[in-house]
């Protein structure tokens, strides 16, 4: 319970660290609003031609009679429309950070020299046209393993009470957990934490994960939402990260917000940090 607690406590203080940076902030929603506006689109094209889709993809039931056709295609609309919105709670995360790799990068490092007793960042030392295929490919993995999860319980919510009790529950812990993944991917790639490490990494603190990740995901429920809380999601996981390898933190939280003092009330410009 402890863990799960603390993983709570990372997304609220990556939500309190972009609140003391603004600048870092305002950079920091560019690609949610870039990613936001792509998804609407798909989704308003969905609602007006998906029922012509369904009607194209199940010419069989042309020649049905009476009302099962349109309850057929019907509910196949809304099945079609119901998995888009779930892809796009579980995809929204990795197409934005794929989208603004630049811009959390920068985000990460930040958060990074603010918390370091030396004031320094790691870095990955790649260009970053490097860092966006890895961080491209690694989404994909990722994204295929959700929609296994996706489908299994997708196929489990037609059992009986189970389906409209447990299974939902089930679905927003690993909704959590890959978003979690997602998100400190950016901090833990810059310290060549492999794909196959990070899954391990985050399994060993599973309580920790769902903790940051779940209530992320339900709040990822509210239309817009997303947008808004991603740099601080960005920042929080790359505090969490710092935690799950075991990294000296120095204190910013009483008093001292070491990152602003001195530096002119923000921790640098974008783009500063050498890669």
């Amino acid at each position: 319970m402890h863990d799960l607690g603390a993983g709570f406590g990372y997304l609220l203080k990556g939500q309190r660290w972009v609140a003391r940076h603004g600048r870092q902030y305002g950079f920091g929603l560019v690609p949610g609003l870039i990613t936001l506006v792509l998804y609407l689109a798909a989704l308003v094209a969905l609602a007006l031609w998906g029922e012509d889709f369904v009607g194209w993809a199940t010419p069989f039931a042309d020649d049905w009679s009476g009302p099962w056709q349109g309850l057929f295609r019907w509910f196949l609309t809304a099945v079609l429309f119901v998995l888009a919105l779930l892809l796009s709670v579980l995809t929204f995360t990795a197409v934005t950070l794929v989208i603004g790799q630049p811009f959390y990068e920068n985000l990460s490092e930040k958060v990074d020299r603010d918390l370091s007793p030396d004031g320094t960042a790691p870095e990955s030392g790649l260009p970053l046209w490097r860092e966006l295929w890895i961080s491209a490919r690694d989404s994909v993995r990722v994204l295929v393993r959700a929609l296994v999860w996706g489908v299994l319980l997708f196929a489990l919510g037609f059992l009986p009470f189970v389906g409209q009790t447990a299974v939902p529950v089930i679905g927003f812990f690993v909704t959590g957990f890959f978003l979690t993944e997602e998100l400190t991917a950016v901090a833990l790639q810059r310290r060549d934490v492999d794909l196959r490490a990070r899954l391990t990494l985050l399994r060993s603190r599973k309580t920790l994960i769902w903790g940051f990740g779940t209530p992320l995901g339900l709040a990822f429920l509210v239309p817009f939402v997303a947008v808004f809380l991603m740099p601080g999601a960005v920042a929080g996981a790359t505090m969490m990260a710092r935690d799950l390898l075991g990294e000296d933190t120095e204190d910013t939280e009483e008093g001292g917000e070491s990152g602003e003092s001195g530096a002119g009330g923000e921790v640098g410009e974008p783009g500063s940090a050498g890669r």
